[in-house]
């Protein structure tokens, strides 16, 4: 449970030049390329499950001329024996992420703040040691060295109990106590921190809660209708239930087992395959925020192997989106702008191996299908084991 939503950011290659991704693809419509992605994906539920393989997996690819492919896999609800269906919404974690940077950009494009500001600019109401050399794109990028939030003493000491008078300045509180990781700018770590910090600059800049910025800003404009950010652990009409894997390796029902209050900024929303796969292509194009023109996939670092991380956004071998993972729910987005092609990848179990997630594996096996020239998410042994230190 420490790894809450550290969602397996493992996805932002160095990104080759368009014209180099410009090569003719498989049609999602082919009989031929719907049974090869099938049957991948079906592969990956048994490698990565249990002692029967994961319970359901959504899978949507679109490719540039508009053919798609959507099938939904498994149950949705393992004990009443419902079968998943592609209108069932699931917790998206991570991918949280994008939205939060979205707001970020259209209020820097209000010039309510700058991308080079520090944190210490803002009145937060919590102390950040050196808050005055670390910057808001240092915030976005994971390069702050601020420590895991939920990977404190104290976060494990609540048990997913909320304490009264709760409030996410208290766990940034613990975590910036920790030793950061590094000094500012000089490394790269995931840290949920970084994004709970992010949801409080724009709380002080706005006066406004994150979750209605997100709403006002972004949900309603783009017609976003089945995406939320939850005020409770109530999931709407039809919801995907999260599973895990207990001593036995059988599967268990893990639904709401993470108060919405923890999550935050860093993992809270909720949505549906139909949203997310318009929302990932906007996101990915620079239409949801920011100055003219601008997109997030321009701030695209390297990371490893063959990715590199942005702001709020994975870079990898010309694919653009986010994954997000947090117990119970695992999932992937990503556009190729090059070829025009959309690949969301969605199951009901956050799995401890692969370090990538395995929504990101499935991704990548589909994509040595739809697209072979370009397969994100490419690491040598020596890149995990480096990763995992």
């Amino acid at each position: 449970m420490q790894r809450i939503a550290l969602a397996f950011i493992l996805g932002c290659v160095l990104v080759p030049s368009i014209a180099q991704s410009a090569q003719k693809t498989p049609s999602a419509a082919s009989p031929s390329v719907q049974s090869a992605i099938s049957a991948v994906v079906e592969k990956d539920r048994r490698k990565y499950g249990g002692r029967t393989p994961i319970v359901a997996a959504l899978i949507g690819v679109w490719d540039g001329k508009g053919a798609g492919f959507v099938r939904a896999f498994g149950y949705a609800d393992l004990a009443q024996k419902r079968p998943l269906t592609p209108a069932d919404h699931f917790r998206i974690g991570s991918n949280t992420k994008t939205f939060v940077v979205s707001v970020l950009l259209q209020l820097i494009a209000e010039k309510k703040l700058s991308l080079d500001d520090t944190v210490s600019r803002f009145p937060l109401g919590v102390h950040i040691p050196n808050g005055n050399n670390i910057t808001v794109r240092e915030l976005c990028n994971m390069r702050s060295g601020l420590f895991e939030a939920y990977s404190t003493p104290q976060f494990a000491r609540l048990n997913m109990t909320v304490p009264k008078n709760f409030a996410p300045r208290m766990i940034v509180a613990w975590a910036v106590k920790q030793k950061p990781y590094f000094a500012p700018g000089k490394g790269y770590h995931y840290s949920n921190t970084n994004y709970l910090l992010l949801g409080l600059i724009i709380e002080q800049i706005t006066k406004d809660s994150v979750g209605d910025q997100i709403r006002k800003r972004l949900l309603e404009p783009f017609g976003l209708t089945q995406t939320s950010y939850p005020q409770t652990e109530a999931m709407p009409d039809p919801w995907a239930h999260g599973y895990g894997l207990d001593k036995k390796r059988n599967w268990e029902d893990v639904s709401n087992t993470i108060p919405v209050a923890f999550m935050g900024s860093a993992g809270e929303m909720i949505s549906d395959m139909t949203d997310m796969r318009r929302w990932i292509k906007l996101y990915a194009t620079g239409k949801t925020g920011g100055p003219a023109g601008y997109r997030p996939i321009t701030e695209c670092k390297p990371f490893l192997g063959n990715t590199a991380f942005g702001l709020g956004i994975n870079c990898s071998a010309g694919w653009y989106g986010y994954t997000g993972a947090l117990p119970g729910y695992n999932t992937a987005d990503y556009y190729n702008p090059a070829t025009g092609t959309t690949i969301v990848a969605w199951i009901n179990y956050q799995a401890e191996q692969p370090i990538e997630g395995v929504a990101s594996v499935m991704v990548r096996d589909i994509a040595r299908i739809i697209t072979p020239a370009n397969v994100p998410f490419v690491y040598a042994s020596e890149d995990l084991k480096r990763l995992e230190r």
